[in-house]
C-alpha cells in the first residue's frame, strides 16, 4: 500500500482516515477490529500498534512486550468468521519494525481496501451493528441504510435491472418514449430497433422484461426510472428526487428551478437529462466551425457536460436519501448523487474501469450517444477542463448518507490576456503583481464605498483601461456580476 506508510516519514505522521495508531500495551485492542473494518469499507490504510497519539497530534511508541505473541493472535482474530467477516490481508500485509534510539517495536497492519462484492466487511457475526467507516480521524458505525446500499451493490446485476411484477407496460410515460426514439432514430438512422413495436422496443434497450411470475412484459426499473411518471416512479423508488437550480443572483434564493415533485411535467431520468442538458449549455460559447456545408455547434465542453449529467444519474444510488441536485452558479456547476463511488474516488478519476450502479440506464444513454462505456468519461471531463485553462475539477465523496459531488469551476487558472503578457515581458514581474495587488485593493475600497458599480466607473477611479479593470474584476472571487453586456455591474459578495 505505498505512500500510506513510510518509517523514514514517522516523525511527520498524524491520524488521519488512513493512518490510526493503538498502544496495544495489555494485547490486541478491542477497537482494532472496528478499525480493520472502517478501513476496508473506505479506501484503505494503515493500523500501526505500538504507538500512542499525544495531545498535539504527534506520535510516540510505545513499543510492544511480546510481538509474535500480538502477531499470533490477531491472525488467529482475522481468520475467525466469528470475529471477522471477509480477510482481506495476506503474510506481507502485516510487518514489524524496530523505531528510534530506544529500537521499540511496533506492528503495521496493511488494510486494504475491499472489492464492491467483499462489502460490507463486518465484525463480531453482527452486519447491522458490526460495520464501520472510516470518518477522517475516527470509526462510526453504518447505519442500516448504508449496510443495505452495500448489499445491494454486492451483485452484478444492477437493482435496476429487476423486472417489476406488478406494473402494467402502461405506467410508462409514452410521450418521453416517443421523444427518446426519435432521439435514437436521428442518430443512428437504420438501427435495427427502429422498426419494432413500442414494447419490442422497450424490450430491447432493457426497459421492459418478462415476467417470471405471470410471463408478461413489465417495466424493469430502469425503464420506470427512464420512461415512468414521477408518481408512479416513487412508488418504487420512495426516496427518488432530481432537482436542478440555478443560483446565478446572490439576492434570490434561485433564478430557475426543475423539480421532479412539481407535477408539471413527467418527472423522469429521461426527460430532466434533456431540460437540464439544455439550461446547462446556455452560456457555453461555440466557435463557428463548418463541416460538410453544416455549422457544427458542439464542442469538447458540450460533451464533457453531457458525460458529467450522464454519470450523474447513471451512477445515482436512488433508494439513497437527498436525491439528485444538480446547481448552476455563476462560475461553476455542482452536480450530486446519493450513493458512494463504486469503483473508488482515486479509480473514477483515472479511468479505465466502468462499475455503473445502474447498468441498464447506462445502455440506454449510450444507444443515444450519451455516456462512456470504457471509465474514460471522468478522465476525459479533466482534460477538457485542462485545455480550457480552467480550474481542476473536484470529486468529493461524502458518507451518511453516501454522496458523490462533481465541481466543475468555470473560472481560469490564470486570467491573463495577450496584451497583460506583452506587458509582463516588459515589466519587472515582482513589481506586476505589486500593481496587480494594489488595484485589487483599490477596486475592493471602491465597491465598499459605492456598492454595486460599472466597470467603466471602476475603471475611471483607478486610472485603468475598462478591460483591464473588467479583467481584474473577474479574478477577485469576493466579487459577483449582475446582468449582462452593458448593463454588466459588479459588486462585493
Amino acid at each position: 500500500m505505498p505512500n500510506i506508510f513510510d518509517l523514514s516519514q514517522f516523525d511527520e505522521y498524524r491520524e488521519d482516515n488512513r493512518r490510526e495508531v493503538k498502544k496495544a500495551t495489555g494485547g490486541l485492542p478491542v477497537s482494532l477490529w472496528d478499525t480493520y473494518s472502517a478501513f476496508a469499507n473506505c479506501y484503505g490504510g494503515v493500523i500501526i500498534l505500538g504507538v500512542k497519539e499525544e495531545k498535539d497530534g504527534s506520535w510516540q511508541t510505545t513499543g510492544l512486550r511480546n510481538a509474535s505473541r500480538l502477531r499470533k493472535e490477531f491472525w488467529d482474530g482475522i481468520n475467525s468468521s466469528k470475529k471477522v467477516s471477509f480477510n482481506l490481508l495476506s503474510e506481507e500485509d502485516v510487518q514489524t519494525y524496530e523505531v528510534g534510539d530506544n529500537k521499540d517495536v511496533i506492528m503495521v497492519i496493511y488494510v486494504p481496501m475491499a472489492k464492491r462484492e467483499q462489502k460490507p466487511v463486518y465484525i463480531n457475526n453482527d452486519i447491522f451493528n458490526g460495520t464501520f467507516r472510516r470518518n477522517f480521524e475516527g470509526d462510526y458505525h453504518c447505519t442500516r441504510l448504508q449496510v443495505k446500499t452495500m448489499l445491494r451493490d454486492q451483485t452484478e446485476r444492477t437493482m435496476d435491472m429487476e423486472v417489476l411484477d406488478k406494473v402494467p407496460m402502461e405506467d410508462l410515460n409514452y410521450d418521453t418514449v416517443h421523444g427518446y426514439r426519435n432521439s435514437h432514430r436521428s442518430l443512428k438512422e437504420g438501427h435495427p430497433f427502429e422498426r419494432l413495436s413500442d414494447h419490442e422496443y422497450l424490450r430491447s434497450i432493457g426497459a421492459a422484461g418478462i415476467s417470471g411470475e405471470d410471463g408478461k412484459l413489465h417495466p424493469t426499473a430502469a425503464g420506470m426510472l427512464m420512461f415512468g411518471d414521477e408518481y408512479n416512479i416513487v412508488r418504487h423508488f420512495p426516496e427518488y428526487f432530481l432537482d436542478y437550480r440555478e443560483e446565478l443572483d446572490p439576492t434570490t434564493r434561485w433564478s430557475d428551478r426543475l423539480q421532479s415533485s412539481s407535477g408539471e411535467w413527467s418527472g423522469n431520468v429521461c426527460d430532466f437529462y434533456f431540460r437540464v442538458y439544455n439550461k446547462i449549455i446556455k452560456d457555453i460559447k461555440v466557435p463557428f466551425k463548418m463541416v460538410g456545408g453544416e455549422r457544427i455547434d458542439d464542442t469538447p465542453v458540450h460533451k464533457a457536460l453531457r458525460e458529467a449529467l450522464a454519470n450523474c444519474l447513471i451512477n445515482a444510488d436512488y433508494h439513497g436519501l437527498r436525491g439528485v441536485v444538480i446547481r448552476k452558479e455563476p462560475d461553476k456547476l455542482v452536480l450530486a448523487n446519493p450513493g458512494y463511488v463504486r469503483t473508488g474516488k482515486k479509480q473514477m478519476r483515472l479511468g479505465g474501469e466502468s462499475d455503473p450502479r445502474n447498468k441498464a440506464l447506462m445502455k440506454m444513454f449510450n444507444l443515444i450517444n450519451i455516456g462512456e462505456r470504457a471509465g474514460s468519461g471522468v478522465p476525459n471531463i479533466f482534460n477538457v477542463w485542462a485545455d480550457e485553462g480552467w480550474e481542476e475539477p473536484v470529486i468529493e465523496e461524502r458518507f451518511d448518507p453516501d454522496r458523490t459531488v462533481l465541481v466543475l469551476s468555470f473560472k481560469k487558472k490564470q486570467a491573463i490576456k495577450t496584451s497583460d503578457k506583452k506587458q509582463a515581458i516588459k515589466t519587472n514581474d515582482k513589481k506586476q503583481a505589486k500593481k496587480t495587488a494594489d488595484n485589487i485593493g483599490k477596486i475592493r475600497n471602491y465597491l465598499e464605498q459605492n456598492g454595486e458599480s460599472k466597470a467603466s466607473d471602476i475603471a475611471e477611479y483607478i486610472g485603468l483601461s475598462q478591460s483591464r479593470t473588467r479583467v481584474l474584476l473577474n479574478e477577485m472571487e469576493d466579487v459577483v456580476t449582475i446582468g449582462e453586456n452593458r448593463n454588466r455591474t459588479y459588486q462585493l459578495k
